[in-house]
């Protein structure tokens, strides 16, 4: 809500994502990340990014309150921490996700150097002089030629992504 009602009011002012950032003393993308929901400014940049917009607080966040309260503060930084517990929420599942994503490939680039063992290589002894076997003896090389060269680095790849998105402690 509070990035939907941020980029709209700034376009109906005018103003493009440097001309806010500028007037707010950050980066453009700082001002991207708001409007896209990527992330939410404290309470101190909400009350500064209200005044540059020359809008109140509570229109940003998409209230309608009629007289001013003292506690807005109060309200605003409640707000911003359900924001960001959303967030944390979010970042928590993708982690997660990234994470099995992981160790699956880890699996199953195993599992395939476990059957390309078993196999023991059957291309080596294939009889390429008839044609319909000579294709798929040729895919079948093909395959394994770039799998045996490229599965190193990507069971590497993999096993240091699980490590980076294990549930840290």
């Amino acid at each position: 809500m509070l990035n939907e009602n941020m980029k709209a009011i700034r376009k109906s002012k005018g103003l493009s994502q440097e001309e806010l950032a500028i007037k707010l003393n950050v980066v453009r993308q700082t001002i991207s990340k708001w409007e896209c929901g990527l992330s939410v400014p404290d309470s101190d940049m909400l009350l500064s990014i209200s005044e540059a917009l020359e809008t109140s607080v509570s229109t940003l966040l998409g209230e309608t309150v009629d007289p001013p309260k003292a506690d807005d503060l109060k309200v605003i930084s409640e707000k911003l921490e359900v924001i960001n517990l959303q967030l944390a929420q979010r970042k928590t599942m993708r982690r997660k996700m990234f994470h099995w994503l992981f160790l699956s490939v880890c699996a199953v680039t195993a599992a395939i150097f476990a059957a390309l063992i078993a196999f023991n290589s059957p291309y080596q002894g294939w009889d390429y002089s008839d044609p319909e076997t000579a294709v798929f003896g040729a895919a079948f090389h093909s395959f394994e030629w770039l799998f045996v060269r490229s599965a190193p680095i990507i069971l590497i790849a993999a096993i240091v992504g699980v490590f980076l998105t294990r549930k840290k402690a």
